[in-house]
C-alpha cells in the first residue's frame, strides 16, 4: 500500500513538472508573461547596486531597487533609451569587461544577455520595452557553478 502511494506521488510530481495542471494563461499570469520584473519609472536608489565592481555602467540607466534573495541579487531600473540601442550598449559593455556571453537574444519587445563575469558570478540582463524611448532593465547576478 505504501509503495502504491509513493508511486502515485512520484507520478503526480512528474506530471506537475511537465506542466500538467496549469494552463498556459495561468503560467503566463503567474510569471508576468515570462517577462520578469518590469520597471519603467522611479527614483534612483542610493548606495551600491551590489553588482560586480567591473559590471558595465551605462549612461542614462537609473537603478531604483537592489534586492538579495538567497544567493541571487536582483537589480531593477530603467533607461531613457530604446530597446535596440540599450541592448547593443550592454552587449558591447559585457564584452569590453571581458565577460563571457553565454547567450544573447533580441526580439521586438525584449532582449536578454546571459553572462559570466570575471569574478565567476553569472547573470542575465533582461531588457523590456516600456515604450519607444524607455526600456526596463532587470539584472540578476549569482555565484557561478
Amino acid at each position: 500500500m505504501r509503495l502504491l502511494a509513493l508511486i502515485a506521488m512520484l507520478m503526480a510530481s512528474f506530471a506537475a513538472g511537465c506542466g500538467g495542471g496549469e494552463s498556459e494563461a495561468e503560467r503566463e499570469a503567474e510569471e508576468g508573461s515570462g517577462r520578469g520584473t518590469v520597471t519603467c519609472e522611479g527614483s534612483a536608489m542610493s548606495g551600491d547596486t551590489g553588482l560586480p565592481s567591473d559590471f558595465p555602467t551605462l549612461e542614462g540607466v537609473t537603478f531604483v531597487k537592489s534586492e538579495q534573495n538567497g544567493p541571487t541579487l536582483s537589480v531593477d531600473g530603467y533607461a531613457d533609451e530604446g530597446l535596440e540601442g540599450l541592448y547593443h550598449e550592454y552587449l558591447e559593455g559585457v564584452e569590453s569587461a571581458n565577460y563571457d556571453v553565454l547567450f544573447d537574444e533580441q526580439e521586438e519587445d525584449d532582449a536578454e544577455i546571459s553572462y559570466r563575469a570575471t569574478d565567476d558570478t553569472e547573470g542575465i540582463i533582461a531588457l523590456r520595452a516600456c515604450d519607444e524611448d524607455k526600456t526596463s532593465v532587470h539584472i540578476t547576478n549569482r555565484p557561478g557553478d
